[in-house]
């Protein structure tokens, strides 16, 4: 596969093989593949939560919080974060 890449690209990428960032164009290439492939498998994922959340909302399968409640969210996300420092 060849891929043509613009002038401030290939810049990009000669200053980061100059600076030592990396040995050279193929691996500043696939690092960026890397990180590619790692945001779409992120946005993949959060496009199925938000599946799932539409979802739930849909079929009633869900929690209206108010002051009372949220304050009592609070208080467990806290107990749970101080039990993780603890025990990691």
């Amino acid at each position: 596969m060849e891929v043509q890449l613009t002038p401030d690209q290939e810049a990009f990428i000669r200053k980061a093989i100059a600076s030592g960032r990396y040995p050279n164009a193929e691996a500043a290439v696939r690092e960026a593949m890397v990180s590619w492939e790692e945001r779409e498998r992120l946005r993949l994922e959060l496009l199925a939560v938000l599946d799932e959340a539409e979802a739930d909302l849909q079929s009633g399968q869900f929690t209206d919080y108010t002051g009372s409640t949220l304050q009592r969210l609070s208080g467990e996300l806290k107990r749970e974060a101080r039990m993780m420092r603890k025990h990691p």
